[in-house]
This record gives structure tokens, C-alpha cells and sequence, in this order.
């Protein structure tokens, strides 16, 4: 049974995603511990609210470099929301840096007739990359809930694994690069398609733990 520590900076409630890790067969600890997060076989990182109180937080506990070695160990890696935004560089709601690990910036989803901001609600995912391990067993164009008024942008356009439609605009659901993933929805929220992308995650780490034995 892996265990995967999730990261807790306080910024959003981590109950609901270690609930769907633990059904998947994971042992979740919620931790700041940068020791923890070396030993997990896997991390996740959530998070909900603005960009710069994120960064302050990360910084204040030392969590920077801990989350920047274990993406660079190879060990599995999933961001979820703000957890996604605070990969990229910056962003245009606040003047922190980001971490940097994925190149790109957060850009504020533009404002048309027809679309409410924040965008909270269901919406369909299209696949950008058809192979990447947390879409097994979704189906085609799976239903998955999203709370945001901001997406990423990344400056190379292959890492996207996932994109929406949002009125008029192609909006960015979800990247992948090696053993980092990181999705702007809330899988946690997202009913069947959500608890077995969080399976997938956890399938992930199990194979890599194979792969070491």
C-alpha cells in the first residue's frame, strides 16, 4: 500500500481528497514536513484560494524546495486547482513569483456574455494526451467540476493533457510532463470520473513501486 503525503499549507480543505486516495487503496499523511514528503512514494499538492497567499504560505514553511526535489525524484506528482497554478511562474492575480518547475503564466479567464467568472460547475474534458495514465477508464469527454476564475497557460503547449470550453475560449484542465500531474478541476468533487482519476493516481504510484522491487 503506497503512501502519499499531502502537502498542507493551509490553503483549502484536504479531507475530501485524502478521502478518494484512501478508497483507492492509498495511506494518505497530511503533512508540512519536508522529511515526509522525501519519504512518501507520492505527492499530492491541492489547494484553494488566491495565488500570492499560496506562495506566502509555501515560503514561510521551507515547502519550496521540498516540492521541487520530489517532482525532480520522479516519484509521482499530482497538483489539483491552486496546486496547478502555483507550478507556473506567475501569475496575473498577484505579484508572487510561483515555483517555476512548469514555464508558462496563470491568466484570468475573460469575461463574455454568455459565461458567469468564477467558472464553477460541470464541464467536459478533451483529451490533449490521449496516453497520460489519470484518464484510464474515464470514457470520452468525462464530466468533472471546476471552481476558478483563472487558468494556466504553459509556454509549451505539448504538456497540456486535458483542455475545456468555456464560451468562447479553450481553457487549459489539465497538464502532464513525466511523473508530473496536475489537474485546474477538483477531482475530489467530480463523482465517478473524479474518485477514478484519483485511482488512476494511485495505480501510477503502485506500478512504480513494482517497478523498484
Amino acid at each position: 500500500m503506497p503512501t502519499i503525503a499531502v502537502i498542507d499549507y493551509d490553503m483549502g480543505n484536504l479531507h475530501s481528497a485524502c478521502k478518494g486516495l484512501d478508497n483507492a487503496g492509498a495511506t494518505t499523511i497530511v503533512t508540512d514536513s519536508a522529511k515526509e514528503i522525501e519519504q512518501a512514494d507520492a505527492v499530492v499538492l491541492p489547494g484553494v484560494g488566491a495565488f500570492d497567499p499560496a506562495m506566502q504560505h509555501l515560503r514561510s514553511r521551507d515547502l519550496v524546495q521540498p516540492i521541487k526535489d520530489a517532482i525532480d525524484s520522479g516519484k509521482p506528482f499530482l497538483g489539483i486547482c491552486l496546486g496547478l497554478q502555483i507550478l507556473f511562474e506567475s501569475s496575473e492575480e498577484g505579484k508572487e513569483s510561483g515555483l517555476g518547475i512548469v514555464p508558462g503564466i496563470v491568466k484570468k479567464i475573460q469575461p463574455e456574455p454568455e459565461i458567469t467568472i468564477p467558472h464553477m460547475g460541470w464541464n467536459q474534458l478533451d483529451f490533449a494526451q490521449l496516453d497520460c495514465s489519470l484518464w484510464q477508464k474515464l470514457g470520452e469527454k468525462p464530466w468533472v467540476y471546476f471552481v476558478h476564475s483563472y487558468y494556466v497557460e504553459p509556454t509549451d503547449s505539448t504538456i497540456r493533457a486535458a483542455t475545456i470550453t468555456h464560451g468562447t475560449q479553450t481553457i487549459t484542465a489539465a497538464i502532464a510532463r513525466d511523473n508530473l500531474m496536475a489537474v485546474q478541476f477538483h477531482p475530489e468533487k467530480s463523482s465517478t470520473a473524479g474518485l477514478q482519476l484519483l485511482s488512476n493516481f494511485v495505480e501510477r504510484v503502485n506500478q512504480q513501486q513494482l517497478m523498484k522491487v
